[in-house]
Formats: C-alpha cells, structure tokens, sequence
C-alpha cells in the first residue's frame, strides 16, 4: 500500500529541498538546463500567453470535479489546471486542499482516505444544489474525458512525493497517450526529481511564489522546463521574466482573475497566465489583440 510521506520524512525532504536550492544558487554553472519542451513552445514575443483553467473551470462548476474539468475542456482556455493527491490505497485523485472538508461532505486528510470511501463523500452539495452526488474524481476519469480532446494541462502534484508515488501518475497519463500534451508540476524539488527519475520523457514545472538566483540553477535541479511563479513577485522583478527566458525557459503566472493584472501579466510577456475565469480572459485577449491590430492598420 502507498502512503504519504510521514512528518519526519517531510521535513527531511524539505530540508534537502532547501539544501539543494543553495547549493545550486551558489553553484549554477554546474547545472545543465533541459530544452523547453514543445508543450509550451510557438508563442511569439509579441502574441499573448495561453489561457490555463485554474481547478477546472471553477466559476461554472464545483473547482477539480469531472462538470469543472469538462467545462475547462469546452472553454477557451488551452490548458486545463487541475490538482493530483494520493489516497491511502494508491489511487491518485483530484483535490487541491489537504483536507476534504472545504469541498465535500466528508471531513480529514485526503491521504486517511481509501478510494472507495472517498468515493461516496459528495463534492458538488457545497457549490450549488445542481451538483448534489457529484464526487472526487480519480485521475484516470480526468484523462479519459481529456485524451480525446486537443487541449493541454497542466497536473499540480501536491505535497511531496517519493519516485514510486511519482510514477503512478506517471504511468496513468503514458498508458492513457497524452504524455505529450501533460505539463507535471510541483512546489517541491525532490518530487519534480523523482519523476525526472522514473519519467524523464514527461515535461516538468517548478512552482515557486518567488526565486532566489539563477531561474536555470532551480529548473535545472529537476529538469523543468517552466517556472510557474506569482504576479506579485513577476511584477516586482521586473528583469525575471527575461532572465527565464534567457534560460531557455517558458514562464507562467497565477491565478490572475481581473482584466488589471492580465493586462499587467501581458506587458511583462509570460508564456500563460492560469485563472478561474478562463473565458473571461480568453475574451479579453481577444479584444485586445483586436485592439493592437486597428491601431497598427491605422498607423500604417
């Protein structure tokens, strides 16, 4: 039976996390970089960054249920964001808290949970009555709705995670044919290196609120191919969009939900910006790419 990490083991992981950051902070050069993977590659310095659908499509549908996911799927959006744990028993499933509390009518950590309970808690009462019965899905309904579609997502590993528990998830998206349009991404070093371990051949991200020295030295510790940082800290680090960049690197914001900080994501180039309103932005980066294109007809 997989199991999650225990606390001593999750603070050890986290302070080899922390341990392996400075030393690639003081010591870059050693670090080789992977090419950025054709998942993000095509966008133009000049084009707008894609749209990615924060937990599914949040602002229709209970957040990471099949109604939201399929919704993203339907949306404008081109990648699909969703949140991966693991019950008790092994099975990957989709919730972004630790806890089931907030989003279902069950009660404790997602991890003391076999499958088949967390299977009868109701996710969808707490949204609106319309969802009543609605439950946790398990990733393997997630990629069968999204194998036949032309989307891309973007599978958030909460927590950390061992290479065995990687390479459930791993194997889930390579037998369901999508590797190639799967984008792994995790908070914590250690996980995003076990499945360079156990699945190199799967595009990797590193979510990180802020970055500390060289944005090649952090991608490089695991072989990511993007970053995924907040607004706050893009828009105050004028230079690291262009230092990622430099890097060979693809650069994605979250979870921006006003035209104010699209607009602001937008003029510093990033390469997606994740959101809960994925029409919405859609439709703004519409208009205002017909906005650019009036004025340079009428300058020109």
């Amino acid at each position: 039976m997989t199991t999650w990490l225990s606390p001593a083991k999750l603070l050890a992981s986290t302070l080899a996390t922390l341990t392996l950051v400075a030393l690639l902070t003081l010591a870059p050069s050693v670090v080789e970089v992977e090419a950025s993977s054709d998942l993000l590659s095509g966008r133009e310095p000049s084009q707008p960054g894609f749209v990615a659908s924060h937990r599914g499509d949040k602002a229709g549908a209970p957040e990471n249920t099949l109604p939201a996911l399929q919704r993203a799927i339907d949306s404008e959006a081109q990648f699909v964001e969703t949140d991966v744990q693991l019950t008790a028993d092994g099975v990957p499933v989709l919730m972004h808290d630790w806890t089931v509390d907030r989003t279902t009518d069950g009660n404790g950590p997602v991890w003391a949970y076999e499958y088949d309970k967390l299977a009868t808690l109701d996710a969808g009462s707490w949204y609106a009555p319309e969802f009543e019965g609605t439950r946790v899905p398990t990733l393997a309904e997630f990629l069968a709705i999204f194998a036949p579609s032309t989307k891309r997502a973007i599978i958030e590993l909460k927590g950390s995670w061992t290479a065995e528990q990687s390479e459930i998830v791993a194997t889930q998206i390579r037998d369901a044919g999508v590797g190639q349009r799967v984008l792994l991404a995790s908070f914590d070093i250690m996980t995003l290196k076990g499945l360079q371990d156990v699945a190199p051949a799967l595009p990797r991200a590193i979510i990180s609120r802020t970055i500390l020295g060289d944005p090649a030295a952090l991608a490089g510790a695991c072989g990511a191919v993007a970053i995924i940082t907040s607004h706050a800290f893009a828009r105050d680090s004028p230079d690291i969009v262009g230092q990622i960049h430099a890097a060979g690197l693809a650069v994605l914001l979250y979870t921006l939900n006003n035209s104010e900080s699209w607009a602001s994501a937008t003029s510093l180039g990033v390469d997606g910006i994740i959101t809960d309103k994925p029409d919405q932005l859609g439709k703004w980066l519409n208009s205002e790419s017909s906005e650019s294109s009036e004025v340079e007809s009428a300058s020109g």
